[in-house]
């Protein structure tokens, strides 16, 4: 899938993108994976507060939102006070209807070169816990544990516990 067109996300795009979160959340579900995201927990207000103090980037496929993610320039909640150093993913989700194995990584590819563009050396995520799938995948994405965050609160729900993970990011810029 070569032809994604990567882009910031607008206030347009809100219902889109809270279809696509939900859409996700029952794709987990189905998959096993509970405990993470239910479908209606995020609504529009959500990506519009993320919008006005960090970006929230789209991956489109034949004019359809096929994948988005979330990038912080600070997360105090899950590691505390930091140096403006990193940049933070959330949120990180696809239509695994309409986008071929890879996609995601791909889309994290993007997030960890738009971090390095702006002059940041490290790409920091939490993981629940708990999901030992996407821990894996996220150390097969070459992130490593830094850490863990016990109790974090959560939109719209329970505090969870998260494992802390980076990855450095100086080579991902072309010279």
């Amino acid at each position: 899938m070569n032809d994604l067109r990567i882009r910031l996300a607008d206030d347009a795009d809100l219902d889109s993108l809270v279809r696509l979160r939900d859409d996700a959340a029952r794709w987990m579900l189905a998959q096993g994976v509970t405990g993470q995201w239910q479908p209606g927990e995020l609504d529009e207000e959500h990506f519009r507060r993320v919008m006005e103090r960090g970006e929230v980037w789209l991956a489109e496929h034949g004019g359809l939102v096929v994948g988005a993610w979330e990038l912080w320039w600070d997360d105090q909640d899950a590691w505390g006070a930091q140096p403006p150093v990193a940049g933070y993913v959330h949120r990180l989700m696809v239509d695994h209807t309409r986008v071929p194995s890879g996609t995601g990584l791909r889309l994290l590819g993007v997030a960890e070169r738009r971090v390095a563009e702006v002059g940041r050396q490290v790409v920091r995520l939490d993981c629940l816990a708990g999901n030992a799938r996407l821990n894996a995948y996220y150390a097969r994405a070459g992130y490593r544990v830094v850490g863990h965050q016990h109790g974090k609160a959560q939109p719209g729900g329970t505090p969870k516990s998260f494992t802390l993970l980076e990855k450095s990011v100086r080579d991902s810029v072309p010279s």
